[in-house]
């Protein structure tokens, strides 16, 4: 099993952790970058190669992971020569991935499992499949509906209930076939294009722990939390 590892981001939200390292190898805990814990996920879950799309501070990932073989896979790398958005990326490898393989971000903390992923998306017979989770939002405010310069109707405070995406997927090669190579393509623009198309992505709902770490509370949640979780998140460690 193949998985792509976008990590070629420049970790804005993240500064000023961001800096100096690169997003996907900030530390968490005492002894594990980010991208050191997924690769030791992936391992564990059956993956044996592995491509890292690089771009910013790219030379100091590759530095640190070299060729992968301390986690037990085989990585390579693409660069990313100026930005081309979360999917672009791929589209320069597509002649080096295989039919259907993984791809996340490097900048999350989760116990989904991968290859459970990638089975179900094999499975599916779509071209995309989205690892997905349940957030809500509270709501600060009393909710007016509106009609015709009319208050037809009024919640207080209410909370919504939505499924976001956990920039984990299954994806087939087949999909990127449409879009030309050195081009920006974003998550969204893929989507969009799948849905009108009238192929739409398959859906994998995950209920276990997850966290995006994108902004400093997230960075300093996922460190107070990675104790008691480390077990969970490195099964054998």
């Amino acid at each position: 099993m193949h998985a792509v590892i976008l990590a070629g981001g420049k970790g804005v939200r993240l500064r000023p952790y961001t800096t100096a390292l690169p997003k996907p190898l900030v530390p968490i805990g005492d002894q594990h970058a980010i991208l050191e814990i997924v690769l030791r996920q992936l391992s564990t879950a059956g993956f044996t190669s592995v491509t890292l799309a690089i771009g910013h501070l790219g030379g100091i990932i590759r530095a640190y992971v070299g060729d992968g073989s301390q986690w037990g896979v085989s990585v390579d790398y693409a660069t990313e020569e100026s930005p081309l958005g979360t999917m672009g990326p791929l589209l320069n490898l597509r002649q080096r991935l295989p039919e259907t393989f993984l791809v996340m971000n490097g900048d999350i903390l989760t116990d989904l499992d991968y290859a459970d992923v990638l089975a179900r998306h094999r499975a599916s017979g779509a071209p995309l499949t989205i690892a997905t989770y349940a957030r809500q939002v509270h709501i600060d405010f009393g909710v007016l509906t509106t009609d015709d310069g009319k208050v037809v109707a009024f919640t207080e405070k209410p909370s919504v209930d939505y499924r976001v995406s956990m920039g984990v997927y299954g994806l087939s090669r087949a999909a990127l076939a449409p879009y030309t190579p050195g081009l920006p393509l974003g998550f969204d623009e893929l989507v969009i294009d799948l849905l009108a198309a009238e192929t739409p992505p398959h859906a994998y709902e995950f209920d276990g722990y997850w966290l995006d770490i994108g902004r400093p509370d997230d960075y300093d949640r996922a460190n107070a939390e990675f104790t008691t979780r480390k077990s969970l998140l490195l099964k054998g460690a």
